[in-house]
C-alpha cells in the first residue's frame, strides 16, 4: 500500500506546507497501472529520458508555487455554485462530461487547461474547493490519465496543466484517497515525459512558449529532474526567440496571445521562486520586454485594442496580469516588429496597426487591418475595431466570427469591398499587404504618423495612404486617406471605396443638415464632430465584441466614394467640442 511520508523539516528553503509527496514506487497501483506506466517508459526512452530516468526518486512535489494571478470572482463564485462557465458557455458540473463535451474551443481550453482551479481558489477556501477540485480532476483522470487524447494532451494544455496543477496542488491532492492521489501524480509525471517530446510540436508563440514552461516546471518540482530543467530551459529560450520580436510583442501580433505570454512567464518566475531559485536572465528579460508593448496597445479605461482577432479583455484581468508580471515600465510607443504606433496626449490615446498581417503559419484567425486605428477619450474608446474573432462567445455564429476578419470589420480603408490582405477559404491569410511605409513625428503641439501599404496593388493598382495628425492636447484628431496610383491597374473605370469609423460601445451618432459630418455623444456628456471632405457620409449598424467576449450593437461612421484611374483622396477631422 502507498503510504504519504511525513514532510520533514525543510533542508533546501522550501517552505514547510509547500510539499506535498507519495514514496513507495509504484506499489498499491493495479495491475494494468503497472503495465501501462512499464511501457509508457518503455516507449518514451530518448537519450535525455535515459538520463532522466536514472535511478529511482519517490513521485513527489518537491513544493508547490503560488499563483501570482487573481483569478475571475464571478467564475469562482459559478464553480461553488456547481457551475463551469467562461466566455458566455455555462456547463453543471455534476453532469460534465470530458469525453462527450461538445464545447466551443474556449471553453474546452479553459478546462482541459485546469486554469479554473485559480478562479475557485480566488473565492474559497480549501475545505470548500477541494472536494470540487478533486470530483472534477478524478473524472479527467478516469478519462484521460492513461489515453492520449489529441485535445486533451495538446502540448500547450499540458504546459499550463503542469503550472496550474503544481500551484494549486492543495486543492487537488487534499484527499486521503492514496490511489486518487498516486493517479494525480504519476498522470502529472507522464504529461512531464509527453511534454519532453511534444513541447516543441506546439505553434509558435503562447501555445509553444506554454509547453516549455510545462517542461522547465516539471524539472524545478519532480524530483531528479535537473536534466528537464536544462533540458526545458533551452527549449524554453528557442520558444521565446521565435515567439516575441525584438522590442517585445508577440509574433502573432495579437495582444491577447502577448497578455497570455506574460502570464505564463509570470507563473513560471514563481515556480523558481518556490525553490528559492531565479529565472534565467533571458526569460526575465524577455518579460521586461512584453509588459512595455502589451501597455502600448491599452486605452485610459484599462483594457487593450481590439487586434489579429483578439478583444479588449476586462480591466480586472489584464491589471491582474500585469501585476503579477512584476514590470513597473512606460506604454511602448514605436514597435517596428510588434507592428503598433501610439500617440498620447491630453487623456487621448491614438494606436495604429502599421504593419503587415501576421504569416500565415504563425496565428490562426489572424486579421486584414494594416492602417486601421482606435482612438479613445480618456476612459471612452471613440473609435475602435470589431475584433474578437477568437473571442467571441459560441453563440455567434461562425460566419459573423469570420466576418469580423475583415478589412471591413477595421477603422480603416477598403476599396472594391474586398481585404487589404486576402482571407482564404481555408481561413489561412493569402497574398495582400507585403510591405509598409512608416514615418513618424512629434512635437509638443502636434504628432503625425503618416504610413502606407501595398495591399490593393496587385488587384486594383493602388497604394493606401494614410496620415494621421493629433494635437498636443489631444482635442482633435486630422487624418487624410488617399489612393495613389501604382503598377497596373486591374479593373477598367472608377473603384468604389469606403473609409469605416467604427464607434464605441455607447457612442452616439447623428448626421448635421449638411450631410458631411456627425455629432458623437459619449457616455458621461463629452461631445466630439466629425466633419469629412471627398465622400458622403453615412452612418450605418456595426458591432463590437466586449472583453468578455460578447457582441454589443454600435455604430459606424462610413465614408465612400469611387476612385478614378488618377486616384483620390478624403480629408476628415474629429474633434472635441464639449
Amino acid at each position: 500500500m502507498n503510504e504519504i511520508a511525513p514532510i520533514e523539516p525543510p533542508q533546501d528553503g522550501v517552505e514547510e506546507g509547500k510539499r506535498l509527496m507519495r514514496v513507495g514506487g509504484d506499489r498499491g497501483l493495479s495491475l494494468a497501472e503497472r503495465l501501462a506506466e512499464r511501457l509508457h517508459r518503455l516507449t518514451w526512452r530518448t537519450p535525455i529520458h535515459g538520463m532522466r530516468l536514472k535511478g529511482r526518486y519517490p513521485l513527489k512535489l518537491i513544493a508547490v508555487p503560488d499563483d501570482p494571478v487573481i483569478g475571475d470572482v464571478g467564475r469562482g463564485r459559478a464553480l461553488l455554485g456547481g457551475e463551469l462557465s467562461f466566455r458566455g458557455e455555462t456547463h453543471p458540473i455534476d453532469t460534465l462530461a470530458f469525453k462527450r463535451g461538445e464545447w466551443g474551443r474556449p471553453f474546452a481550453d479553459y478546462v482541459h487547461s485546469f486554469a479554473w482551479l485559480r478562479d475557485l481558489s480566488t473565492v474559497a477556501t480549501r475545505a470548500q474547493g477541494a472536494p470540487i477540485a478533486e470530483a472534477l480532476m478524478a473524472r479527467w483522470l478516469g478519462d484521460y490519465a492513461e489515453r492520449v487524447d489529441a485535445l486533451a494532451w495538446r502540448p500547450d494544455l499540458w504546459g499550463r496543466r503542469m503550472l496550474f496543477w503544481t500551484a494549486h496542488a492543495p486543492l487537488i491532492l487534499s484527499s486521503t484517497d492514496l490511489v486518487y492521489r498516486s493517479s494525480v501524480l504519476n498522470t502529472l509525471a507522464r504529461g512531464a515525459r509527453h511534454l519532453d517530446r511534444g513541447a516543441d510540436k506546439a505553434p509558435a508563440g503562447a501555445p509553444r512558449i506554454a509547453a516549455w514552461c510545462g517542461v522547465v516546471a516539471a524539472g524545478l518540482l519532480i524530483p531528479g529532474g535537473d536534466p528537464r530543467r536544462s533540458f526545458g530551459e533551452a527549449g524554453l529560450a528557442r520558444a521565446l526567440a521565435s515567439g516575441l520580436s525584438e522590442d517585445g510583442g508577440s509574433v502573432s501580433r495579437s495582444p491577447a496571445m502577448l497578455l497570455d505570454t506574460i502570464m505564463l512567464l509570470a507563473m513560471l518566475r514563481e515556480t523558481y521562486a518556490a525553490r528559492r531559485e531565479e529565472m534565467p536572465a533571458g526569460v526575465t528579460a524577455a518579460l521586461t520586454r512584453a509588459v512595455p508593448a502589451l501597455l502600448g496597445v491599452m486605452h485610459g479605461d484599462g483594457m487593450v485594442a481590439s487586434w489579429q482577432g483578439g478583444g479588449p479583455a476586462t480591466p480586472d484581468a489584464l491589471a491582474a496580469v500585469i501585476a503579477a508580471s512584476g514590470v513597473r515600465t512606460r506604454p511602448l510607443r514605436q514597435a517596428r516588429d510588434w507592428g503598433y504606433q501610439r500617440l498620447a496626449a491630453g487623456g487621448a490615446v491614438l494606436i495604429v496597426d502599421a504593419a503587415p498581417p501576421p504569416v500565415a503559419r504563425l496565428v490562426e484567425g489572424g486579421c486584414a487591418s494594416t492602417l486601421a486605428f482606435e482612438f479613445s477619450d480618456g476612459a471612452t474608446r471613440l473609435i475602435v475595431n470589431c475584433g474578437g474573432a477568437r473571442a467571441a462567445v459560441p453563440q455567434l455564429p461562425a460566419a459573423y466570427a469570420e466576418a469580423l476578419r475583415t478589412t471591413a470589420a477595421h477603422s480603416t480603408l477598403t476599396v472594391g469591398d474586398s481585404n487589404s490582405t486576402a482571407i482564404l477559404a481555408d481561413g489561412t491569410l493569402g497574398r495582400g499587404v507585403a510591405e509598409v511605409e512608416l514615418s513618424r513625428q512629434e512635437s509638443d503641439v502636434a504628432s503625425r504618423i503618416e504610413a502606407s501599404h501595398d495591399g490593393y496593388v496587385r488587384r486594383w493598382g493602388f497604394i493606401h495612404r494614410r496620415q494621421l495628425m493629433l494635437t498636443g492636447d489631444g482635442k482633435e484628431l486630422r487624418g487624410e486617406d488617399a489612393l495613389l496610383p501604382q503598377g497596373r491597374r486591374r479593373k477598367l473605370g472608377v473603384v468604389p471605396f469606403a473609409v469605416r469609423f467604427h464607434l464605441g460601445a455607447e457612442v452616439e451618432a447623428s448626421p448635421t443638415a449638411d450631410g458631411l459630418a456627425a455629432l458623437l455623444r459619449l457616455p458621461g456628456g463629452a461631445l466630439w464632430q466629425f466633419r469629412c471632405r471627398g465622400g458622403s457620409l453615412t452612418i450605418e449598424d456595426s458591432l463590437w465584441i466586449d472583453g468578455e467576449g460578447r457582441p454589443i450593437a454600435t455604430q459606424q461612421l462610413v465614408v465612400s466614394g469611387e476612385a478614378p484611374a488618377g486616384g483620390a483622396n478624403v480629408s476628415w477631422a474629429l474633434k472635441r467640442a464639449i
